[in-house]
């Protein structure tokens, strides 16, 4: 193999995961690789970017319309298949193609670039972020079989995941490769030092826009005021209404849930006690900072996953987490930064609020476990490495 360096493209056609596909950058860029980033603009906004690496957002476009709306829906089908067929061309240059997002499978196993080029072995790798659908689309399972089988390597984020890769769709397990998910350092500010200072030392300056302040409701809760934080999306298979159940008769603390709202949370909010404050709407990268620096403790209720960016969001900022035994939370459980209860248990997960509450020994215990486990084991620098010795053995 040329010594030269391993010229990689990552490429996320529908920005569904820009802050990770910077920080995946980032790190492969610093482990020695030359790195370009192909994606669209992200739509809400600049998203923090480490060094080293280069970005093209001219091959996939912003379709026009209402997010989330049908007509938007349809223009980014009409554009998918042109913008896939524009970048086949493109990823001639590339030693490894490296996808984080294909969201219309049945279209795109059919779109890949090529496995050769000029006579020579170029890999193909996928990340499975959702290994499967949770909703799946009459004929969409086929078609993300037959999507992880026509690539080299499928990267997923936990042991768990690597199971239902096997166990359900009958994926060859040598394709399969667990990489965890990195703590979402690009959040911290550098001016934290208190929080997590190796990984704030970590953001470039010119990357590091100052971060927003609590809305001002929030930032008059008096500090000594302990403050539980559900952070995120909300959807129905995260729990907020068993989180809700579990919340009634605690009086000394509030509960905040922060998200756009991805169900209908009238009624939620109707049956919450006074003392939780919902935030419900998109929170913009420079806000987030705020949220998780306030937080006592970090709670994810969640009915089913794989694993998530909030988790690792605070792990970046050393918060003690209190999870639902689901997916590959236990994987992270198990380094001591979190507590574990069962799904959909409110009377177990209101017990260990109440008792996590109460012993700010703890939390503290779970924070400093969490610090650690963000600076080895999630460390973006740790996964650069693994993930960079994944594309040199497919090689």
């Amino acid at each position: 193999m040329s010594s030269s360096p391993l010229r990689v493209q990552l490429v996320d056609p529908s920005a569904f995961t820009p802050p990770y596909d910077h920080a995946l950058a980032g790190a492969l860029a610093r482990a020695g690789a030359n790195v370009e980033l192909v994606t669209s603009r992200f739509a809400y906004g600049a998203v923090p970017r480490a060094d080293g690496y280069t970005v093209t957002e001219s091959f996939y476009r912003i379709a026009p319309g209402a997010a989330g709306s049908r007509a938007r829906m349809l223009a980014k089908l009409a554009q998918h298949v042109p913008d896939m067929v524009r970048y086949r061309r493109h990823a001639r240059a590339a030693d490894v193609v490296h996808f984080q997002w294909l969201s219309v499978q049945p279209v795109d196993v059919h779109l890949l670039p090529s496995r050769t080029v000029r006579g020579r072995r170029r890999p193909l790798v996928l990340t499975a972020h959702d290994v499967l659908p949770r909703e799946p689309r009459p004929g969409q399972l086929d078609a993300q079989r037959r999507l992880y089988e026509r690539v080299d390597a499928v990267v997923v984020h936990s042991q768990h995941g690597a199971a239902r890769l096997r166990e359900e769709l009958r994926i060859d397990p040598a394709k399969v490769h667990v990489i965890p998910h990195g703590a979402f350092d690009l959040f911290v500010p550098k001016t934290v030092p208190a929080t997590a200072p190796a990984l704030a030392a970590s953001v470039p300056a010119a990357e590091a826009a100052p971060p927003r302040p609590l809305p001002p409701e929030l930032a008059a809760v008096p500090r000594e005021r302990p403050i539980v934080l559900m952070f995120g999306l909300l959807r129905p298979y995260k729990g907020v209404d068993v989180l809700l159940e579990a919340w009634r008769g605690i009086d000394d603390a509030e509960l905040w849930v922060v998200g756009l709202p991805k169900l209908d949370l009238a009624p939620l909010r109707a049956a919450a006690p006074p003392n939780v404050r919902f935030v419900p709407r998109f929170v913009a990268d420079d806000e987030i900072p705020a949220f998780f620096q306030r937080a006592d403790l970090v709670v994810l209720p969640y009915r089913e996953i794989d694993q998530s960016g909030v988790l690792f969001t605070a792990l970046a900022f050393g918060r003690p987490l209190l999870l639902t035994e689901v997916g590959g939370f236990p994987e992270v459980a198990a380094t001591g930064a979190a507590e574990l209860v069962p799904p959909g248990d409110a009377p177990a997960l209101h017990a260990a609020l109440v008792r996590l509450l109460a012993d700010p020994a703890a939390r503290a215990r779970l924070a400093a476990a969490a610090r650690a486990a963000a600076a080895s084991t999630y460390s973006w620098d740790e996964i650069g490495r693994r993930t960079l010795a994944l594309y040199q053995s497919l090689l």
